[in-house]
């Protein structure tokens, strides 16, 4: 019987050592996105909160915001304010905004979102293929794009002030790229 418990262990021990490899192995060498400034924004098609598709092509020749966020997140959870503050601000000269929630359900992202008053569209990513394609690391990330698809800047991380984000959309807003 004491044979066949190491001969078992030994398995086991192999068989976790063969998926934790893998698991590090893909992670190291798996090809991520790593937009930067000047690349094209990927393009989307999410359906939001207000039940409509929401497509990047839907924004072509306005300046847009577009940012990734969860209610998990406490930066994210405070920058929303900022963020529709200057959204708010910005709207009547053609700044377009867009939330990109990560994967939540739709009950918390609209308690979450009908609470701060967030005007703008909140588009939810299910299947997390959005995410993906604007290769996220971090939580908030949020992409300035000019009116010709170009992300401007990315900010991965931290928490935008509304100063900051209002510098941001001041450049935005004045690009022509």
């Amino acid at each position: 019987m004491g044979r066949h418990r190491k001969t078992v262990q030994y398995v086991i021990l192999v068989i976790v050592l063969i998926v934790g490899g893998y698991a590090v192995g893909s992670s190291l060498f798996s090809k991520s996105v790593v937009l930067k400034k000047g690349d094209k924004a990927p393009e989307f098609r999410l359906a939001g909160l207000d039940n409509a598709v929401h497509e990047l092509k839907d924004y072509e020749g306005k300046p847009l915001i577009v940012n990734f966020w969860g209610t998990f997140c406490p930066p994210c959870r405070n920058e929303m304010p900022a963020l529709q503050k200057q959204y708010e601000k910005w709207k009547g000269q053609g700044l377009e905004l867009i939330g990109i929630n990560l994967s939540e359900d739709k009950l918390t992202v609209e308690s979450f979102t009908r609470q701060i008053g967030v005007s703008f569209p909140i588009l939810i990513d299910k299947d997390k293929q959005t995410e993906r394609r604007y290769g996220l690391k971090q939580y908030p990330t949020t992409f300035f794009i000019t009116p010709k698809g170009k992300i401007q800047e990315v900010v991965i991380g931290g928490l935008l002030t509304e100063e900051e984000i209002e510098a941001r959309v001041d450049r935005l807003m004045k690009s022509d790229s």
